[in-house]
């Protein structure tokens, strides 16, 4: 019974957890105090169309926040996001019956009975990459990244993303917050 209690205790915990990551960089040259308008370049087509648009919405947030308005054409900066996703593994061993089973414990221990089982968890990891370019020199002059577990429920997934890149730009633009 307890094998089961701690069984079930580290699954909702493991689901729980979410490892967001957020980066970010920019050209130290940039005059960002000069830019006010922006339009987009790409939006992120590696993903569904719903989705693409709550990451295009929740930028476009961000940047309303700090004074930026968006134009159809030729903004002062233009706007590329981009997201990659890949799958990765955890691996969880248990050990059960009366010796716990396991390996150099001594001679004969675990040889009555003990078994272990194993289960493999997969879960898609996903990259949210913003860039940022002068429209008049199209040199890159800002980027931020987030990487994250994607949820399958969409309404958690979307409050992910919104958390995600509402980090992305607390520090936007550069030099009007300490960095983190």
């Amino acid at each position: 019974m307890i094998r089961i209690l701690f069984a079930c205790l580290l699954t909702v915990a493991l689901a729980a957890c979410t490892t967001l990551s957020v980066y970010t960089d920019y050209n130290p040259s940039a005059q960002f105090a000069s830019y006010r308008t922006y339009s987009w370049r790409t939006t992120p087509d590696q993903v569904s169309p719903l989705m693409s648009q709550r990451i295009v919405d929740a930028i476009n947030v961000q940047l309303r926040a700090k004074g930026w308005t968006e134009v159809a054409t030729d903004g002062d900066v233009a706007l590329a996001a981009n997201v990659a996703t890949h799958q990765e593994f955890d691996l969880d061993h248990f050990y059960g019956g009366p010796y716990w089973g396991g390996w150099g414990w001594g001679p004969g221990w675990g040889a009555f009975g003990g078994y272990s089982s194993s289960r493999v968890r997969s879960y898609t990891v996903g990259t949210l990459a913003v860039d940022m370019f002068d429209n008049k020199t199209r040199q890159a002059i800002w980027r931020g990244t987030a990487e994250n577990t994607i949820r399958k429920d969409p309404v958690k997934a979307t409050a992910d993303l919104q958390a995600a890149v509402a980090e992305m730009f607390v520090g936007f633009p550069p030099g009007s917050a300490p960095a983190q």
